[in-house]
């Protein structure tokens, strides 16, 4: 049963691989902990109890909420892809209270500093290895596209005023370019070509060893180059993506913009920018009020 439901994550729902893998390790590790396996025989008597069971083993284990959570639809979804099949009649998570998580505020980097930086390093060496890690960096910036889409972008992808991304569940979504970001685009595919006169791959960032770029090689670009700006705390890609949205929140998009240029399936997600900005907000009304 659960590789016909991994199965259908990947085929019908079109999820990643590392989703795939994901899901099936949270339901292994569910019938691993009850010492039973996926089979239709066994899954028709799980009873909620049981699950219960196992949200407080989990909690006294120390496992976050955000990871029981996960955990929880993981197994969520599965069931209720067992009732498609008529192999269960009801959903036994359905009777399962989740626990609450804590909300989190993004992480983000201040708007002035960061663009200053980015000022400052506008003039890299002319080569295609030192261009290609700066657009990395202004390009994550100005779209807030996921570490993976950018991994994945190919030079067909990319037209005059547009670049055409593929998202969580192989949506793909198309992305306006600033007239900054564009002038970077240009460079980089011009040394690019080159530099590689006979070049079969069709990917835009390749590694010092012309291969395609991978998740660890992008974390190490931004890592450095935010450390040497001087920003303390977390650096990692997706800060860039938190700070796109924020900076944008900011200065006046709304959040339906921020939303459909991010990916999100849904308005909830993108609101998480929406503390952050009240805080902005609060920062300012205690620095200017005259009543302080």
């Amino acid at each position: 049963m659960l590789d016909m439901y991994l199965k259908y994550l990947e085929s019908e729902k079109r999820c990643s691989p590392k989703t795939v893998d994901a899901y099936k390790s949270d339901l292994c590790g569910f019938f691993d902990d009850k010492e039973s396996d996926a089979s239709a025989e066994n899954i028709s008597e799980i009873k909620p109890s049981e699950i219960r069971e196992w949200t407080l083993k989990l909690m006294e284990e120390n496992h976050s909420p955000r990871t029981i959570n996960r955990k929880l639809s993981a197994l969520n979804g599965f069931f209720k892809y067992m009732i498609r099949e008529r192999i269960i009649d009801s959903n036994p998570v359905n009777k399962i209270k989740y626990p609450k998580e804590k909300k989190r505020i993004p992480v983000f980097l201040e708007e002035k500093k960061l663009n200053n930086y980015l000022d400052i390093t506008n003039d890299v060496e002319d080569n295609y290895f030192a261009i290609r890690n700066q657009t990395i960096i202004e390009l994550l910036y100005a779209t807030g596209i996921r570490r993976e889409e950018l991994i994945n972008i190919k030079i067909n992808d990319i037209s005059d005023n547009y670049i055409k991304v593929t998202g969580k569940g192989r949506k793909e979504r198309l992305i306006p370019l600033t007239d900054n970001i564009k002038i970077w685009l240009q460079r980089l595919i011009a040394k690019r070509k080159e530099l590689i006169a006979r070049d079969d791959s069709e990917y835009v960032f390749l590694t010092n060893k012309y291969e395609k770029i991978y998740p660890n090689f992008v974390y190490r670009i931004i890592k450095n180059k935010l450390a040497t700006a001087g920003f303390t705390g977390k650096k990692s890609p997706h800060v860039l993506r938190h700070t796109f949205a924020t900076h944008m929140l900011n200065n006046g998009a709304d959040l339906n913009s921020i939303k459909t240029v991010l990916g999100h399936s849904s308005l909830a997600a993108t609101q998480i920018y929406t503390h952050t900005t009240f805080e902005d907000l609060k920062r300012i009304h205690n620095k200017t009020h005259p009543r302080k």
